[in-house]
């Protein structure tokens, strides 16, 4: 049996491939948008594709499932075991096999069970893995978002995502009944989960790659639950926030993902094309690292640095359906943030303009900008003197965690559609953790028009550092709650 996984650092997501060296042939699981990896993978491996399948309908990336199969000529295995106002709206084309609990597929000597392990969506299915070469009982499961290491998939992206009022609870209930299921299986059974620490699925997951379920039920959370109940407010509670893209990504994943034919190759624009492009009803994104766009950037862009957490801003900031233009220190860093957003449906990008369009259009007597940062102590004066206005965009456990006395908490993620919240008549102090999401948001605000607005460095981590006072509230912030 071959087994391979192949990891997407920023996506925090794993795709796996299953294989029977005698028979040549290979399923692949949960496979995302870069398609040609794992065709190149087959090939390397001197595999067939002969099925392409994926755990259930994805929130966090848009799947590469279809596209795949078509591709390889392959069998598309999608779930069937969704509620009648939630199933696959493509199941019914050629080359697609609808899958239920029980149903089993073999390759060669390895005979692979669908298992339905509702919860996270209500649709999930799992993939338990037997090498009948060696024995008759299963080495793992292929667990998607239903089993994490140190955590389980949530289940309130149905309904805080996708917009599916009442299944929130429901899913709770589901995947408690799922994990009590799944528990009575052999502890030696490998878990091979769809995402590690990073992912928006959880809110705990763990960096290692692979676990055991004896090892879970000693150390994850979720096994310890003294019942249903109890698990059901424990799983509900203190989840991230889901970015807005996630609603985009569940219809599309439902409905059916367009084909992309090849990752995009964007072409190098002038500084002409750069002046078209801020005039239009387009947006500009600057991937380059956050002290360039500090040093020096080009007035009405937005910073979203290329870096693991650049699809999940993306998501959240960049609006869908508009034409995308990208700043970059070269092709090569404008293809990879192409790609990024490839993986998230993002497709519409022009091109991009590097450092000869960018000094062609300061000698032309194009707006540049700069963005300003400030220290602890310089914002503490500011606000002292009523000269500020604080803004905390991070999380809402970050903020219940600690915040600075007197300031306003926006997550990021919601700050464009809060522009009214901000007071245009006075300096406006953007803090985070660390620096990095306050200098993105930084960015936003002086895109929409806000002219004095600086980044807080080292965020609340550096406040911390230097011993200056943090708040933590008894209840609960307003905004937060409310959103």
């Amino acid at each position: 049996m071959l087994l391979r996984r192949y990891y997407d650092d920023k996506l925090a997501q794993a795709s796996y491939m299953i294989g029977c060296q005698a028979s040549g042939e290979a399923l692949i699981v949960d496979p995302n948008r870069d398609v040609q990896r794992y065709l190149d993978a087959a090939r390397d491996e001197d595999m067939r594709i002969r099925y392409v399948s994926e755990t259930h309908i994805h929130a966090d990336y848009l799947s590469g499932s279809r596209e795949l199969a078509r591709r390889a000529g392959a069998t598309l295995l999608l779930s069937g075991d969704g509620p009648p106002d939630w199933q696959y709206g493509f199941a019914d084309e050629d080359g697609v096999q609808v899958v239920h609990h029980g149903d089993e597929i073999q390759l060669g000597n390895i005979r692979i069970e669908i298992l339905h392990t509702p919860g996270h969506t209500p649709e999930h299915i799992s993939f338990s893995i037997t090498d009948g070469a060696t024995s008759d009982e299963p080495m793992g499961v292929l667990t998607g978002d239903f089993v994490f290491v140190g955590d389980v998939g949530r289940p309130d992206l149905l309904e805080k995502a996708a917009g599916v009022r009442g299944t929130m609870e429901e899913g709770a209930r589901s995947l408690y009944r799922s994990l009590r299921d799944f528990r009575d299986r052999p502890d030696y059974l490998q878990i091979l989960p769809g995402h590690g620490a990073g992912s928006a699925c959880g809110k705990a997951l763990g960096a290692v790659p692979t676990s055991t379920l004896g090892y879970e039920k000693l150390v994850n959370w979720a096994f310890q639950s003294s019942s249903e109940e109890a698990f059901v407010g424990e799983v509900l509670s203190d989840q991230p926030e889901p970015p807005v893209y996630f609603a985009m990504m569940k219809r599309l994943n439902r409905d059916g993902p367009p084909m992309l034919d090849g990752l995009p190759d964007p072409e190098s624009l002038d500084a002409e094309a750069l002046g078209d492009a801020l005039a239009e009803d387009t947006i500009v994104v600057d991937v380059r690292p956050p002290e360039r766009f500090r040093a020096g950037h080009v007035a009405g862009t937005l910073s979203i640095p290329l870096n693991n957490s650049f699809p999940n801003w993306a998501g959240w900031l960049v609006p869908y359906g508009l034409p995308i233009y990208l700043v970059a220190e070269g092709g090569a860093q404008a293809r990879e943030a192409a790609r990024d957003l490839a993986l998230i449906g993002l497709d519409d990008v022009v091109g991009f303009f590097g450092p000869e369009a960018l000094d062609s259009w300061q000698e032309g007597g194009g707006g540049i900008g700069t963005l300003d940062e400030i220290t602890w102590s310089e914002a503490e004066r500011l606000a002292q003197d009523d000269e500020a206005f604080l803004l905390d965009v991070r999380r809402e456990t970050e903020w219940n965690e600690g915040h600075v006395k007197g300031a306003r908490h926006i997550h990021l993620g919601y700050l464009a559609d809060h522009m009214d919240e901000v007071p245009g008549d006075r300096r406006i102090l953007v803090y985070c953790r660390t620096g990095a999401r306050s200098a993105i948001g930084a960015s936003l605000l002086k895109r929409a028009g806000f002219e004095s607005v600086v980044n807080v460095a080292g965020g609340i981590v550096e406040r911390a550092k230097q011993g200056l006072p943090i708040e933590r509230p008894a209840t609960r912030d307003t905004f937060a709650t409310q959103h």
